[in-house]
């Protein structure tokens, strides 16, 4: 991993969260409240600061080494940034559910960024004020954001992704301004186009270029309503995504299993990875063992200082108490395994996986 002041803080095998944190069902009937007009701005505001106050105190608690603001102030993964684009259209800001998509119109190109219009910068500094803890900051990137806006303002949607990509970057700049060290791209939808790999790599460029944080791809099968929107393995990102002028890959694999670390290895990879560990599409609290099973098989094509340990995706349709069990376990496991580490950070034993109840009954 890229080393800084930020990251010089955590240990070996850092634990960390992808982003999102549950919202409640109570928060979900107010945001709701909000869209049907029965709630102001204000109250608004002062409930999304409360509940952000209290997932990174969550964080603590658990004993997460990066945490995260919980994207609590987001409605899902695309609309916060979308209604702020300056010259995208929301045809109706009203919504059913908070967490519906809204239809999103751009009927013109975008202009260059004048500043930092999504003002993701006063985000990451409400979360800096009430925590001393590291803090990851991610924004959905240019790919995925394109994928939800109609409109003929472009002439492909290559330059469509880049034009959202160079207010991206505005906004990046910001972020590492006010003292953001870990930024991550989430593209959620990039395994449903793997055709476009190349196109959101260059954009991704883009988002960083000259930015001087240490930077994440986060890369995922979906996690609309726990459910994953596409299956396959990861060897579709290759070989392009080498060319990412990111520091770190986080990647799913708890739902999906460890197969594709040797496709990483072979791939040439040698940058971070961080490593899936909990089944955020499950509802069953994973245990420290487990947890620590799973750590100990990457680390067959990982070392330890290129691992960073979290769950597969965002925690937003994890009950509360089922995610605070969830992060304890990783927090746990990742420590049996630091212990198993030695002064350089290698194991100190083969790691030998655990033979299934089938295998030893034959």
């Amino acid at each position: 991993m890229a080393t800084g002041p930020l990251l010089a803080q955590v240990p070996p095998l850092p634990t960390t969260v992808v982003g999102s944190y549950p919202v409640p069902d109570w928060m979900e009937r107010l945001k709701s409240d909000y869209f049907r007009g029965r709630m102001s701005r204000g109250q608004l505001a002062d409930l999304h600061e409360m509940a952000i106050k209290a997932a990174l105190r969550d964080q603590e608690l658990a004993g997460i080494d990066i945490v995260s603001d919980g994207e609590l102030r987001r409605d899902n993964d695309i609309d916060y940034f979308l209604a702020r684009l300056p010259g995208v259209q929301i045809a109706n800001p009203a919504k059913d559910f908070y967490f519906d998509y809204y239809e999103a119109v751009l009927p013109r190109p975008l202009p260059e960024p004048d500043g930092a219009p999504l003002k993701l910068a006063d985000d990451f500094a409400f979360a800096a004020a009430h925590t001393a803890a590291p803090i990851k900051f991610s924004f959905t990137g240019p790919f995925s954001l394109s994928r939800h806006l109609r409109g003929r303002a472009y002439p492909d949607d290559r330059e469509l992704i880049l034009a959202i990509a160079r207010t991206l970057h505005a906004e990046a700049s910001a972020l590492a301004d006010r003292g953001a060290g870990l930024l991550q791209i989430d593209e959620p939808f990039l395994a449903g186009h793997p055709d476009q790999v190349a196109t959101a790599v260059e954009a991704i460029n883009v988002v960083a270029k000259d930015v001087d944080v240490t930077w994440a791809l986060h890369v995922c099968y979906g996690n609309r309503y726990a459910r994953p929107l596409w299956e396959g393995h990861y060897d579709f990102l290759f070989p392009a995504v080498l060319d990412a002028a990111v520091d770190q890959l986080v990647l799913e694999f708890a739902r999906k299993g460890y197969e594709d670390l040797p496709v990483l290895a072979r791939s040439g990879w040698d940058r971070d990875i961080g490593l899936g560990v909990i089944d955020v599409k499950s509802t069953e609290a994973e245990t420290s063992g487990q947890v620590a099973d799973r750590i100990r098989r990457a680390l067959e094509f990982v070392p330890a200082s290129r691992l960073v340990v979290n769950p597969d995706c965002g925690l937003r349709h994890v009950p509360g108490p089922v995610a605070r069990a969830k992060l304890a376990a990783m927090v746990e496991g990742t420590a049996v395994v630091r212990q198993e580490l030695d002064a350089d950070g290698h194991q100190t034993a083969p790691f030998t996986p655990k033979r299934s109840r089938k295998e030893t009954t034959q």
